[in-house]
């Protein structure tokens, strides 16, 4: 069983001890390249954002209740500007990230009620030259861009906007195809990796270029891991709300 995974410190209490099981390989990736492997059959299921399977139309569906999500600030998922938000009009755009963009555009055109043009980001390096960029993972904490004055933690302003948590990535893998080993296997995993977080902070925490005690309030405090029912709804308004923005052409019940 190989299995994708995203490569930031987000995803350790996720797949803690999958290393270890009999049969199971892990692959990682950056979120945004984990949808093309899972097409590619490069590995059988995988750590998919939650806009890419709902652009799948049907073609992947969820395998297991675990997730990674906020209730609230995420603390790696920012937008840096050096104007105020409700003053943007381009957003250069971290090529790590799907769901992320497509979270900005809705809270600009939603809530800030701007609509910005969407600039993809040519390399992190060019991050601080930007006006306003949104940058995902890691290296919001250990590399952020300087000069910036304005911060918008997106996870937070879901929260703010719709009173629910912002799931960001989910497990899935080809619709049709018999998975009943995976949900057990991923929920076992998350499970002991919730529990062994403070372990996990200490261990892998600067691996990952993060300070132990940073690392500790990431993974314990600020993120989330099983698809609560507010979770679900929050997954369904956000696909509600892509929907209606253009941003997702097709929806199909196979996602849940």
């Amino acid at each position: 069983m190989r299995l994708g995974a995203v490569s930031f410190l987000n995803t350790r209490p996720l797949v803690d001890g999958l290393d270890s099981e009999p049969g199971v390989s892990l692959h990682f990736a950056v979120p945004s390249a984990l949808a093309g492997m899972l097409d590619a059959g490069q590995v059988d299921a995988s750590l998919i954002p939650v806009i890419d399977v709902a652009r799948s139309g049907g073609r992947w569906r969820r395998v297991s209740n675990s997730c990674i999500a906020s209730d609230g600030p995420t603390m790696t998922v920012r937008v840096f500007s050096r104007v105020p938000p409700e003053r943007m009009s381009v957003l250069h755009v971290d090529g790590d990230s799907h769901t992320s963009v497509a979270l900005a555009t809705l809270i600009w055109s939603r809530w800030f009620k701007r609509r910005l043009r969407i600039v993809p980001l040519a390399s992190t390096a060019e991050a601080q030259d930007c006006e306003s960029v949104l940058l995902i993972g890691d290296k919001v904490v250990t590399a952020p861009v300087q000069g910036h004055d304005h911060q918008v933690d997106l996870g937070e302003a879901w929260k703010k906007w719709t009173g629910l948590p912002f799931v960001f990535a989910i497990w899935a893998g080809p619709a049709g195809i018999a998975h009943e080993r995976l949900a057990p296997l991923l929920n076992a995993a998350r499970d002991r990796g919730v529990a062994r977080a403070a372990e996990i902070a200490r261990e892998a925490g600067p691996a990952h270029g993060w300070p132990v005690d940073v690392a500790h309030v990431y993974l314990i405090e600020r993120l989330m891991f099983k698809v609560t029912p507010q979770a679900q709804e929050g997954m369904e308004l956000f696909w509600k709300l892509a929907a209606e923005e253009g941003l997702i052409t097709e929806r199909k019940e196979s996602v849940r």
